[in-house]
């Protein structure tokens, strides 16, 4: 019998630990915490995931306020991170890390969260990773799916959009970005422009279902150059000329179908040129194509990429649609990852306004840029 015990202490102590790790995200207007547990297979296990919106403080100004919305962070965080916790049966003790966004993001935002995780990481005495907010987006699909590397992303969200080549964890090529605003940014400013309510951008997809897509025509900015870099402004501009010219709630049903439709046909053509950069050079590789970010939670623009997807042999991948928008969750994903590389910060490390995953690439915006 005792020899049986002995045994059972071997196996026992050679068994693989599963990385738990707690993540806090507050870039924006979200405070968010989760606690994620990696898998056997790889993958993970979300435990918790608790996310608490600011729509309301911010309704009345049509979009974000800093300082409103880093004083409800402050006013939230730890309540959040408790709950989080409770969620998921497990106290801090039971943690191998903290996570935390330091950015990109607002600053004002970002110093809630990152301050936090510091604290809770040095009274703890645990490991302590900084993510880059769009690495977790990145990164994000991996939860629930086995993905290898390398693969095409594309990231669309209020902030930012862009195509990456993923070759690995902090290991990012840009094939193109916009070179104005983010693809979020356009929806939210069309759904301003048809009177909707802040955030507009997801009911632009509800008024489209009630239009005719093909009663506005409306520019495609740089879609036949630029490679795989996107231009919105222009049509953006298109929008606001076309709305003063709106005499019912029919014809705005008609321009949110109208402005769907456009998006879908530059994403359609843009990612067709980022596939095929994607391909250039290599041989017999597992064509995956990963959509993520806050717009990949739109369902027409799912059913658009899935398609063209199919049409070229890539693998479409989203994350599920709650994953999708700001959450915790993916930090603390990013978090287990990076931890796995040895890529940890020590408490120094400042929140970031901008942080490119790409940093050799050059900045494409501003007056006079040409492509």
């Amino acid at each position: 019998m005792l020899y049986y015990y002995f045994i059972f202490l071997d196996k026992k102590s050679n068994m693989k630990e599963k990385l738990t790790f707690l993540g806090i995200e507050t870039s924006c207007d979200e405070t968010a915490a989760s606690v994620v547990r990696e898998k056997d297979d790889g993958t993970g296990e979300i435990l918790s995931n608790v996310v608490s919106s600011q729509i309301e403080e911010h309704k009345e100004f049509g979009g974000v306020v800093p300082e409103i919305a880093a004083r409800a962070h402050v006013e939230k965080i730890e309540f959040i991170i408790k709950k989080a916790l409770k969620n998921s049966s497990l106290d801090m003790d039971s943690l191998s890390g903290i996570s935390a966004t330091a950015g990109p993001g607002l600053i004002v935002c970002l110093n809630v969260g990152l301050s936090v995780g510091k604290a809770i990481a040095g009274s703890l005495k645990k490991p302590f990773i900084a993510v880059n907010h769009l690495e977790g987006h990145a990164l994000s699909p991996k939860i629930n799916s086995k993905i290898k590397f390398p693969y095409l992303l594309l990231l669309i969200s209020g902030g930012h959009t862009q195509f990456l080549e993923v070759l690995g964890v902090n290991k990012y090529k840009r094939l193109g970005t916009t070179i104005d605003d983010a693809l979020g940014e356009a929806f939210d400013k069309t759904a301003k422009l048809l009177g909707i309510e802040f955030p507009g951008g997801p009911k632009i997809e509800e008024w489209a279902k009630k239009g005719d897509e093909n009663y506005f025509k409306l520019p495609k900015p740089i879609l036949k150059k630029g490679g795989c870099n996107l231009s919105f402004a222009g049509l953006k501009t298109a929008v606001l000329l076309t709305s003063k010219k709106i005499k019912n709630q029919k014809e705005k049903y008609n321009l949110a179908a109208s402005f769907q439709k456009t998006i879908n046909e530059i994403l359609y053509e843009k990612t067709k040129k980022a596939m095929e950069e994607f391909l250039k050079d290599k041989k017999e590789i597992e064509k995956i194509f990963v959509i993520a970010g806050g717009v990949a939670a739109n369902l027409k623009i799912r059913e658009n990429l899935t398609k063209l997807s199919n049409e070229k042999k890539f693998s479409s991948i989203f994350p599920p649609i709650n994953l999708c928008s700001d959450n915790a969750a993916m930090i603390a994903w990013a978090g287990i990852e990076r931890y796995k590389m040895k890529l940890i910060n020590n408490l120094e490390f400042p929140s970031k306004a901008r942080w490119p995953l790409d940093t050799e690439a050059p900045f494409l915006k501003g007056p006079g840029l040409k492509i």
